[in-house]
């Protein structure tokens, strides 16, 4: 596993996708940043008195660490032509680390570290004849086709060359049926699959009855100025509070170095349970009854129109029917499987989403039929279980 830029926890990477590969025999190695000589958690917390050595065992996992800044300038050559590449974009500590470690498949988490794993991949073949097997594991678009933090013409030469590494990578995995189809458009000879970023099933799963007088609304994940808007969570509990019994419940919150002050009177309204960990959220989610997502600026971004979050899959795993914005790839979600409620604009505001749960608490057994389909979808087609499989058949078919 050949990482930029995740922390090395990623949910999506060690806990899932490395742990999976390790129960099914592989011998895994994660080669992962340290940021100003420390790896970090999953809120961005720099871990000072624990993992401390440059190569330890984490889980059954070999995990061999190198330092973020020596590699930004490298990696950053991504732009350049193919001579620089060559002889400075190549020459990095990830990829010359992951060379060391002389595997049979290399599986790359983010653009820069499928970049390195263009240099590892010509690296082997040139010194020892060996083929190896690269896999981009895209878990979003990047470059973002609408994101207007970069001008067209940085994201057209980022596009040329993204399309023009995939030509040497060897199975493509998204997250997302859309970005899949994105990568049929612009690459068809390259195999994808999607691997959805759902949780293993929740296995003492009670269906729920939606008759508790309080109505709690739950939200899992940051809270910060991308995601879970913290002005959005005070204004629906202002709202919601004064027309019912309502609990907003946030597993999670800021990241290192950020604060969310609740507003006094609302300090009996919005629980903070803080960061926990990855396999006790179903815990935490036990007495919620709807999952609140919000994906502002779905105008300005495929991503955020594509996306198909954790925080998604861990509500429909735990019964949570799903209550987002409009947005393209949930939208059809929810109405293809009776799931949750959509509200009709892209940009909804705290009165929206307040209107959209007052009408959900008043209609208890609407809620209860999206409760069952929720749960149904995860058991039969989306859990953890499932694209466990997936995985192994694309790790399967890379070995032959």
């Amino acid at each position: 596993m050949v990482v930029a830029y995740h922390p090395f926890l990623d949910a999506r990477i060690f806990k899932k996708e490395a742990k999976s590969l390790q129960k099914k025999g592989y011998n895994v190695t994660m080669i992962v940043p340290r940021k100003n000589g420390h790896l970090f958690d999953i809120d961005g917390t720099p871990f000072t008195k624990s993992f401390r050595n440059k190569v330890f065992t984490h889980e059954g996992i070999k995990i061999v660490t190198y330092d973020s800044e020596s590699c930004r300038n490298h990696l950053n050559k991504v732009l350049n032509t193919e001579d620089v590449w060559e002889k400075q974009g190549f020459n990095n500590p990830l990829t010359k680390l992951a060379i060391q470690e002389d595997a049979d498949i290399y599986h790359t988490h983010e653009y820069l570290s499928l970049f390195a794993g263009i240099g590892i991949k010509r690296l082997i073949k040139k010194r020892k004849g060996k083929h190896v097997k690269l896999i981009y594991d895209s878990h979003e678009l990047t470059p973002d086709p609408l994101d207007p933090r970069y001008s067209e013409e940085k994201r057209k030469i980022l596009e040329q060359k993204l399309l023009y590494m995939l030509e040497e990578v060897d199975y493509i995995i998204t997250v997302s049926d859309s970005i899949k189809s994105w990568y049929i458009a612009h690459k068809p000879n390259v195999p994808v699959e999607v691997i959805y970023n759902s949780p293993p099933l929740t296995k003492d799963y009670a269906p729920k009855k939606f008759d508790n007088a309080e109505f709690i609304t739950c939200y899992v994940g940051n809270v910060d100025a991308k995601r879970g808007n913290k002005d959005k969570v005070i204004g629906i509990s202002e709202i919601c509070s004064k027309a019912i019994d309502f609990q907003f419940k946030i597993i999670g919150g800021t990241r290192f170095g950020d604060s969310f002050l609740i507003p006094k009177h609302l300090q009996n309204v919005i629980q903070l349970t803080g960061w926990v960990d990855y396999h006790s959220i179903p815990k935490h989610m036990k007495d919620a009854d709807v999952g609140w997502i919000d994906i502002d600026d779905v105008n300005q971004s495929l991503n955020r129109d594509y996306s198909l979050p954790n925080k998604f899959f861990s509500y429909l795993n735990n019964g949570i029917p799903v209550l987002v914005n409009k947005c393209h790839e949930m939208e059809d979600f929810i109405r293809k499987h009776q799931c949750g409620f959509v509200v009709d604009k892209t940009q909804a505001t705290a009165q929206d989403f307040a209107d959209a749960l007052i009408f959900l608490h008043n209609n208890k057994s609407k809620l209860t039929q999206m409760s069952q389909n929720a749960r149904k979808v995860m058991e039969r087609l989306y859990s953890w279980e499932k694209m466990e499989d997936r995985l192994f058949q694309i790790y399967q078919h890379l070995g032959n």
